[in-house]
Protein backbone atom coordinates (compact mmCIF):
# COMPACT_ATOMS: atom_id res chain seq x y z
CA UNK A 1 0.00 0.00 0.00
CA UNK A 2 0.82 3.73 -0.52
CA UNK A 3 0.24 6.67 1.07
CA UNK A 4 -1.15 8.21 -2.06
CA UNK A 5 -3.88 5.63 -1.34
CA UNK A 6 -5.26 7.33 1.67
CA UNK A 7 -5.56 10.86 -0.27
CA UNK A 8 -8.70 13.09 -1.00
CA UNK A 9 -9.06 17.05 -1.89
CA UNK A 10 -10.82 18.94 1.07
CA UNK A 11 -11.68 22.33 0.48
CA UNK A 12 -10.24 24.62 2.93
CA UNK A 13 -13.80 26.10 4.19
CA UNK A 14 -14.56 22.81 5.51
CA UNK A 15 -12.19 22.62 8.09
CA UNK A 16 -13.78 23.20 11.28
CA UNK A 17 -11.67 26.00 13.18
CA UNK A 18 -14.06 26.85 15.79
CA UNK A 19 -16.38 24.24 17.70
CA UNK A 20 -20.41 24.92 17.23
CA UNK A 21 -22.31 26.63 20.24
CA UNK A 22 -23.22 23.09 21.68
CA UNK A 23 -21.23 20.10 21.80
CA UNK A 24 -23.63 17.90 20.91
CA UNK A 25 -24.91 19.85 17.69
CA UNK A 26 -22.68 18.21 15.13
CA UNK A 27 -23.60 15.84 12.39
CA UNK A 28 -23.08 12.51 12.54
CA UNK A 29 -22.46 10.01 9.52
CA UNK A 30 -23.34 6.50 9.76
CA UNK A 31 -21.34 4.14 7.50
CA UNK A 32 -22.21 0.64 7.61
CA UNK A 33 -19.60 -1.42 6.44
CA UNK A 34 -21.22 -4.49 5.83
CA UNK A 35 -24.44 -3.15 4.68
CA UNK A 36 -21.70 -1.16 2.25
CA UNK A 37 -24.29 1.90 3.17
CA UNK A 38 -24.08 5.61 4.05
CA UNK A 39 -26.78 7.47 6.12
CA UNK A 40 -26.82 11.05 7.30
CA UNK A 41 -27.80 11.50 10.66
CA UNK A 42 -27.36 14.15 13.90
CA UNK A 43 -25.00 13.39 16.43
CA UNK A 44 -27.90 14.00 18.95
CA UNK A 45 -29.38 10.95 17.01
CA UNK A 46 -26.73 8.78 18.38
CA UNK A 47 -28.35 7.06 21.17
CA UNK A 48 -30.71 5.26 18.40
CA UNK A 49 -27.62 3.65 16.91
CA UNK A 50 -27.45 1.83 20.49
CA UNK A 51 -29.13 -1.18 22.20
CA UNK A 52 -28.69 -1.96 25.91
CA UNK A 53 -25.86 -3.94 26.79
CA UNK A 54 -23.71 -2.03 24.54
CA UNK A 55 -20.38 -0.71 25.38
CA UNK A 56 -18.62 2.33 24.65
CA UNK A 57 -15.03 2.81 25.84
CA UNK A 58 -13.37 6.29 26.50
CA UNK A 59 -10.14 7.90 26.19
CA UNK A 60 -10.10 9.75 29.52
CA UNK A 61 -6.84 11.59 28.89
CA UNK A 62 -6.57 15.10 29.73
CA UNK A 63 -4.98 17.64 26.89
CA UNK A 64 -2.31 19.84 29.07
CA UNK A 65 -1.43 23.29 28.34
CA UNK A 66 1.66 22.11 26.31
CA UNK A 67 2.72 25.07 24.33
CA UNK A 68 5.74 27.47 25.76
CA UNK A 69 7.18 30.54 24.21
CA UNK A 70 10.26 31.93 25.28
CA UNK A 71 13.63 32.78 24.35
CA UNK A 72 17.15 30.78 24.41
CA UNK A 73 20.33 32.82 26.41
CA UNK A 74 21.54 34.46 23.77
CA UNK A 75 18.01 36.40 23.23
CA UNK A 76 16.74 34.02 19.83
CA UNK A 77 13.14 33.25 20.37
CA UNK A 78 11.84 29.74 20.81
CA UNK A 79 8.29 27.79 20.57
CA UNK A 80 8.13 24.65 22.26
CA UNK A 81 5.85 22.42 22.29
CA UNK A 82 5.71 19.32 25.20
CA UNK A 83 5.82 15.74 23.75
CA UNK A 84 5.89 14.02 26.96
CA UNK A 85 6.25 14.39 30.50
CA UNK A 86 8.50 12.49 31.70
CA UNK A 87 8.89 13.21 35.02
CA UNK A 88 7.74 15.87 38.17
CA UNK A 89 11.06 17.86 36.31
CA UNK A 90 11.71 17.12 33.11
CA UNK A 91 9.96 16.94 29.88
CA UNK A 92 10.91 15.54 26.23
CA UNK A 93 10.25 18.71 23.45
CA UNK A 94 9.97 19.24 20.37
CA UNK A 95 11.78 23.06 19.85
CA UNK A 96 11.09 25.73 16.70
CA UNK A 97 14.26 28.23 16.41
CA UNK A 98 16.06 29.37 14.06
CA UNK A 99 19.19 27.30 15.34
CA UNK A 100 18.35 24.75 17.47
CA UNK A 101 19.60 24.65 21.47
CA UNK A 102 22.22 22.53 22.31
CA UNK A 103 22.41 20.13 25.57
CA UNK A 104 23.68 22.58 28.78
CA UNK A 105 22.31 25.71 27.20
CA UNK A 106 19.34 27.62 29.45
CA UNK A 107 15.73 28.43 27.76
CA UNK A 108 13.48 30.79 29.08
CA UNK A 109 9.76 30.68 28.95
CA UNK A 110 7.34 33.58 29.33
CA UNK A 111 9.82 35.33 31.35
CA UNK A 112 9.35 33.35 34.45
CA UNK A 113 10.38 29.86 33.99
CA UNK A 114 13.66 28.18 33.47
CA UNK A 115 14.88 25.14 31.54
CA UNK A 116 17.91 23.50 31.14
CA UNK A 117 19.26 21.42 27.53
CA UNK A 118 20.03 18.32 28.87
CA UNK A 119 20.14 16.18 25.83
CA UNK A 120 18.74 15.44 22.37
CA UNK A 121 16.79 12.50 21.92
CA UNK A 122 15.62 11.93 17.73
CA UNK A 123 14.04 15.67 17.10
CA UNK A 124 13.48 16.24 20.33
CA UNK A 125 15.49 17.84 23.61
CA UNK A 126 15.04 16.32 27.14
CA UNK A 127 14.60 19.62 29.31
CA UNK A 128 14.91 19.91 33.14
CA UNK A 129 12.71 22.80 34.10
CA UNK A 130 13.03 24.70 37.50
CA UNK A 131 12.59 22.37 40.43
CA UNK A 132 10.66 24.97 42.43
CA UNK A 133 7.30 23.61 40.57
CA UNK A 134 6.32 20.51 38.80
CA UNK A 135 6.34 20.43 34.71
CA UNK A 136 2.68 20.10 34.90
CA UNK A 137 2.26 23.00 37.13
CA UNK A 138 4.43 25.14 35.10
CA UNK A 139 2.07 24.12 32.07
CA UNK A 140 -0.56 24.71 33.91
CA UNK A 141 0.34 28.84 34.87
CA UNK A 142 2.25 29.72 31.67
CA UNK A 143 1.78 27.26 28.61
CA UNK A 144 -1.31 27.70 25.82
CA UNK A 145 -3.54 25.24 24.65
CA UNK A 146 -1.53 23.00 21.65
CA UNK A 147 -4.36 23.16 19.41
CA UNK A 148 -4.16 21.36 16.29
CA UNK A 149 -1.72 23.40 13.47
CA UNK A 150 -4.39 23.17 10.87
CA UNK A 151 -6.47 25.31 13.03
CA UNK A 152 -4.15 28.31 11.89
CA UNK A 153 -5.34 30.43 14.97
CA UNK A 154 -4.08 30.87 18.13
CA UNK A 155 -5.79 29.69 21.95
CA UNK A 156 -9.15 31.54 22.58
CA UNK A 157 -10.68 31.78 25.76
CA UNK A 158 -13.08 29.01 25.25
CA UNK A 159 -10.33 26.30 23.88
CA UNK A 160 -9.74 25.93 27.71
CA UNK A 161 -13.03 23.90 27.81
CA UNK A 162 -14.27 22.84 24.34
CA UNK A 163 -10.86 21.60 23.68
CA UNK A 164 -10.91 19.00 26.44
CA UNK A 165 -13.95 16.17 26.80
CA UNK A 166 -16.12 16.97 29.99
CA UNK A 167 -14.46 13.34 31.25
CA UNK A 168 -11.18 14.37 30.85
CA UNK A 169 -9.01 13.37 34.56
CA UNK A 170 -5.81 12.35 33.42
CA UNK A 171 -2.96 14.68 32.37
CA UNK A 172 -0.73 14.40 29.74
CA UNK A 173 -2.03 14.10 26.21
CA UNK A 174 -1.02 16.96 24.35
CA UNK A 175 -3.79 16.07 21.42
CA UNK A 176 -7.47 16.11 22.16
CA UNK A 177 -8.97 12.51 22.07
CA UNK A 178 -11.52 14.56 19.51
CA UNK A 179 -14.66 12.09 19.17
CA UNK A 180 -15.08 12.81 22.77
CA UNK A 181 -15.96 15.95 22.10
CA UNK A 182 -19.02 16.05 20.51
CA UNK A 183 -20.76 14.50 24.46
CA UNK A 184 -21.92 16.27 27.04
CA UNK A 185 -23.56 15.45 29.88
CA UNK A 186 -26.85 15.13 28.50
CA UNK A 187 -25.71 12.63 26.08
CA UNK A 188 -23.79 10.61 28.90
CA UNK A 189 -27.38 10.46 30.76
CA UNK A 190 -29.42 9.40 27.38
CA UNK A 191 -27.18 6.78 26.39
CA UNK A 192 -27.04 5.31 30.17
CA UNK A 193 -30.75 5.18 30.10
CA UNK A 194 -31.09 2.71 27.25
CA UNK A 195 -28.86 0.74 29.02
CA UNK A 196 -25.85 1.55 27.43
CA UNK A 197 -22.35 0.87 29.50
CA UNK A 198 -19.45 3.34 29.48
CA UNK A 199 -15.91 2.14 30.36
CA UNK A 200 -12.44 4.09 30.31
CA UNK A 201 -8.58 3.71 29.35
CA UNK A 202 -6.10 6.44 28.96
CA UNK A 203 -3.75 7.07 26.17
CA UNK A 204 -1.83 10.28 26.32
CA UNK A 205 -2.21 11.43 22.49
CA UNK A 206 0.93 12.39 21.51
CA UNK A 207 2.69 15.67 19.22
CA UNK A 208 3.27 12.81 16.62
CA UNK A 209 -0.51 12.47 15.62
CA UNK A 210 -0.01 15.32 13.75
CA UNK A 211 3.16 14.50 12.12
CA UNK A 212 2.70 13.97 8.06
CA UNK A 213 3.75 10.47 6.53
CA UNK A 214 6.91 11.04 4.54
CA UNK A 215 7.06 7.89 2.92
CA UNK A 216 5.07 6.33 -0.08
CA UNK A 217 5.30 2.91 1.12
CA UNK A 218 4.17 1.91 4.21
CA UNK A 219 5.87 -0.60 5.34
CA UNK A 220 8.76 1.87 5.73
CA UNK A 221 6.59 4.20 8.12
CA UNK A 222 7.72 4.73 11.68
CA UNK A 223 4.68 5.03 13.88
CA UNK A 224 5.10 7.41 17.35
CA UNK A 225 4.93 5.70 20.36
CA UNK A 226 2.06 6.82 22.68
CA UNK A 227 1.59 5.86 26.66
CA UNK A 228 -2.01 4.01 27.68
CA UNK A 229 -3.43 1.99 30.48
CA UNK A 230 -6.18 -0.32 30.36
CA UNK A 231 -8.04 -0.46 33.84
CA UNK A 232 -8.95 -3.74 35.08
CA UNK A 233 -12.44 -2.36 35.36
CA UNK A 234 -12.78 -1.91 31.80
CA UNK A 235 -11.50 -5.90 30.68
CA UNK A 236 -14.12 -7.10 33.03
CA UNK A 237 -16.85 -4.50 31.14
CA UNK A 238 -16.04 -5.52 28.05
CA UNK A 239 -15.95 -9.41 28.79
CA UNK A 240 -19.80 -8.45 30.44
CA UNK A 241 -20.46 -6.74 26.88
CA UNK A 242 -19.94 -9.50 25.24
CA UNK A 243 -21.27 -12.69 27.24
CA UNK A 244 -24.42 -10.53 27.17
CA UNK A 245 -24.12 -9.90 23.26
CA UNK A 246 -23.16 -6.44 23.81
CA UNK A 247 -21.37 -4.33 20.91
CA UNK A 248 -17.55 -2.97 22.06
CA UNK A 249 -17.43 0.61 20.55
CA UNK A 250 -14.06 2.35 20.63
CA UNK A 251 -15.15 6.30 21.06
CA UNK A 252 -12.08 7.23 19.29
CA UNK A 253 -9.31 5.97 17.30
CA UNK A 254 -7.18 6.48 20.47
CA UNK A 255 -9.64 4.06 22.46
CA UNK A 256 -9.13 1.41 19.72
CA UNK A 257 -5.10 2.05 19.30
CA UNK A 258 -4.97 1.62 23.19
CA UNK A 259 -7.26 -1.40 23.35
CA UNK A 260 -5.63 -3.60 20.37
CA UNK A 261 -2.35 -2.84 21.46
CA UNK A 262 -3.61 -4.57 24.86
CA UNK A 263 -4.69 -7.40 22.85
CA UNK A 264 -1.74 -7.81 20.70
CA UNK A 265 -0.32 -10.94 22.10
CA UNK A 266 -3.36 -12.47 23.40
CA UNK A 267 -6.17 -12.16 25.56
CA UNK A 268 -7.34 -8.36 26.23
CA UNK A 269 -5.43 -7.91 29.69
CA UNK A 270 -5.23 -4.80 32.10
CA UNK A 271 -2.10 -2.90 32.62
CA UNK A 272 0.66 -0.13 30.93
CA UNK A 273 2.04 0.35 28.21
CA UNK A 274 3.78 1.90 25.29
CA UNK A 275 2.19 1.65 21.66
CA UNK A 276 3.78 1.97 18.41
CA UNK A 277 0.86 0.11 16.77
CA UNK A 278 0.28 1.02 12.79
CA UNK A 279 -3.11 0.01 11.92
CA UNK A 280 -3.59 -0.24 7.97
CA UNK A 281 -5.94 -2.24 5.67
CA UNK A 282 -5.69 -6.02 6.44
CA UNK A 283 -5.32 -5.53 9.97
CA UNK A 284 -7.55 -7.91 12.33
CA UNK A 285 -9.23 -6.12 15.54
CA UNK A 286 -9.24 -8.15 18.23
CA UNK A 287 -11.57 -5.94 20.60
CA UNK A 288 -13.28 -3.34 18.79
CA UNK A 289 -16.70 -4.09 17.14
CA UNK A 290 -17.66 -0.62 16.65
CA UNK A 291 -15.92 3.24 15.92
CA UNK A 292 -17.21 6.59 16.86
CA UNK A 293 -14.38 9.33 15.57
CA UNK A 294 -13.89 12.36 13.47
CA UNK A 295 -13.11 13.24 10.14
CA UNK A 296 -9.01 12.96 9.21
CA UNK A 297 -6.51 14.19 7.68
CA UNK A 298 -5.46 13.38 4.19
CA UNK A 299 -2.39 10.76 3.77
CA UNK A 300 -2.77 10.40 7.94
CA UNK A 301 -2.37 7.30 10.12
CA UNK A 302 -5.83 7.75 10.95
CA UNK A 303 -7.22 7.61 8.03
CA UNK A 304 -5.44 4.05 7.39
CA UNK A 305 -6.67 2.92 10.56
CA UNK A 306 -10.42 3.76 9.78
CA UNK A 307 -10.01 2.62 6.50
CA UNK A 308 -9.00 -1.18 7.92
CA UNK A 309 -12.18 -0.58 10.06
CA UNK A 310 -14.87 -0.04 8.06
CA UNK A 311 -13.21 -1.20 4.26
CA UNK A 312 -10.72 1.20 2.13
CA UNK A 313 -13.15 1.51 -0.70
CA UNK A 314 -16.14 2.35 1.47
CA UNK A 315 -14.26 4.92 3.18
CA UNK A 316 -13.17 6.60 0.25
CA UNK A 317 -16.53 6.80 -0.82
CA UNK A 318 -17.92 7.83 2.97
CA UNK A 319 -15.19 11.14 2.71
CA UNK A 320 -16.32 11.78 -0.94
CA UNK A 321 -19.83 11.69 0.47
CA UNK A 322 -19.36 13.90 3.31
CA UNK A 323 -16.84 16.98 1.24
CA UNK A 324 -20.27 16.88 -1.25
CA UNK A 325 -22.35 17.30 1.73
CA UNK A 326 -20.20 19.93 3.42
CA UNK A 327 -19.82 18.18 6.61
CA UNK A 328 -17.35 20.01 8.93
CA UNK A 329 -14.10 18.05 8.93
CA UNK A 330 -10.86 17.76 11.73
CA UNK A 331 -11.06 18.20 15.31
CA UNK A 332 -13.49 20.37 16.24
CA UNK A 333 -15.83 18.99 13.02
CA UNK A 334 -18.44 16.30 13.16
CA UNK A 335 -18.54 12.98 13.79
CA UNK A 336 -18.80 9.29 11.99
CA UNK A 337 -19.96 6.03 13.35
CA UNK A 338 -18.17 3.33 11.47
CA UNK A 339 -19.88 -0.50 11.85
CA UNK A 340 -16.67 -2.81 10.54
CA UNK A 341 -16.47 -4.04 7.01
CA UNK A 342 -16.77 -8.02 6.57
CA UNK A 343 -13.69 -9.73 8.00
CA UNK A 344 -12.25 -7.34 9.45
CA UNK A 345 -12.87 -8.85 13.16
CA UNK A 346 -10.75 -11.33 14.46
CA UNK A 347 -13.18 -14.43 14.97
CA UNK A 348 -10.75 -16.33 17.06
CA UNK A 349 -11.03 -13.48 19.47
Amino acid sequence: MKTSDFDYHLPDQLIARHPLPERGGSRLLHVDGAAGSLADRRFAQMPELFRAGDLLVFNDTRVIKARLRGVKATGGKIEALVERVLSEHEALVFIRASKPPRPGMVLRFADAVQALVLDRVDDMLRLAFDPSRSVLEWLDAYGEVPLPPYLERAPEAGDDARYQTVYAREPGAVAAPTAGLHFDDAMLESLNARGVETAFVTLHVGAGTFQPVRVEDLLEHRMHTERYAIPQATVDAIARARQAGGRVCAVGTTSLRALEAAARRGALSAGEGETDLFITPGYRFRVVERLLTNFHLPRSTLLMLVSAFGGAELMRRAYAHAVAARYRFFSYGDAMLIEPAPGVLDSTK
